[in-house]
């Protein structure tokens, strides 16, 4: 039930500003397109989906945030409550997926670190301690 719940809050709370900037406004139903990502079915992928979210971000963070870096340790915690393989993320599809999750992020780099910290800093509203303060 944790490992849902974490998956949740990642769900709802990721991606951070940079992807909402680029999410257009709701238009009348009209059928997906064929090439269109289809929504995790189940509860395995769900975990998996957000753990390549969780990758994105930490990426994001270790490469962008000036004042910000990710808890390498915390992150393969998570992943593993989580249920999933550290394997699983790091190459495929899945890897491929938390690559465009980074690359939203670098969209705004401002907001979308401090959007990190809030979330993920040591008293983040998520997953507090998978982002820390770099020592000045």
């Amino acid at each position: 039930m944790k490992n849902f719940a974490i998956a949740a809050a990642i769900l709802f709370a990721v991606p951070v500003a940079a992807a909402a900037e680029t999410t257009p406004a709701p238009q009348a139903a009209q059928p997906a397109p064929e090439s269109a990502e289809k929504a995790p079915a189940t509860p395995q992928e769900r975990q998996q989906a957000s753990a390549a979210k969780l990758a994105g971000l930490v990426r994001f963070v270790g490469e962008s945030c000036k004042e910000a870096q990710p808890d390498y340790e915390r992150f393969k915690a998570v992943v593993s409550a989580m249920g999933v393989d550290l394997d699983a993320i790091s190459k495929g599809e899945l890897l491929m997926r938390s690559m465009s999750y980074t690359e939203a992020y670098r969209k705004n780099v401002e907001e979308s670190c401090r959007k990190a910290v809030e979330l993920f800093g040591e008293k983040g509203s998520v997953i507090p301690g998978l982002v820390l303060r770099k020592a000045s």
